[in-house]
């Protein structure tokens, strides 16, 4: 069974209805956030200008002849690396992978304190015995801390003084 191209066309053209509808709706904050990231990013995008002309001059002719060892793969590589970057932006965008904002850590914290303050809390966890669970977390807590520890010193005991 064939169908009419006018109900072919028809969720197309809702779609295409819903899209601009949706993207239609703006307001201040958004635009004002809009507004601050390009801003960021074209900070960012001068500095890092900045960064590969020092590179540039750091490296000299051996960065030259580095460069010249890709030959004609080079316009290709630099085409996949843009590619990869914006397809990178776009998952970034779509999976929402931003730190928290300051109101979430402050919740967070607020609330962290808020139980540990409150002594019927306490009576809940050791009635439960949710305290061995509470005990677990702070254990994997504190060795995270401790192997950050031990690779910052780069030594399992002290400090290498010498």
């Amino acid at each position: 069974m064939v169908r009419p191209a006018s109900r072919i066309a028809q969720p197309l053209r809702h779609r295409l209805q819903f899209q601009q509808t949706r993207f239609a709706s703006t307001n201040s904050s958004t635009e004002a956030a809009q507004k601050k990231a390009q801003d960021a990013f074209a900070s960012a995008q001068k500095y890092a200008g900045q960064a590969a002309e020092k590179g540039r001059k750091f490296l000299g002719p051996v960065g030259d002849k580095f460069a010249n060892v890709f030959g004609a793969y080079r316009e290709p590589l630099a085409f996949n690396f843009r590619v990869a970057r914006e397809f990178l932006k776009q998952i970034y965008v779509a999976e929402r992978l931003q730190p928290p904002s300051l109101s979430t850590v402050q919740n967070a914290y607020n609330t962290i304190w808020s139980r540990a303050s409150n002594l019927s809390y306490w009576r809940e966890i050791f009635r439960t015995g949710e305290y061995a669970k509470i005990g677990i977390y702070a254990l994997e807590a504190y060795g995270i801390f401790k192997v950050g520890e031990i690779v910052g010193r780069r030594s399992f005991v002290g400090y290498n003084i010498q």
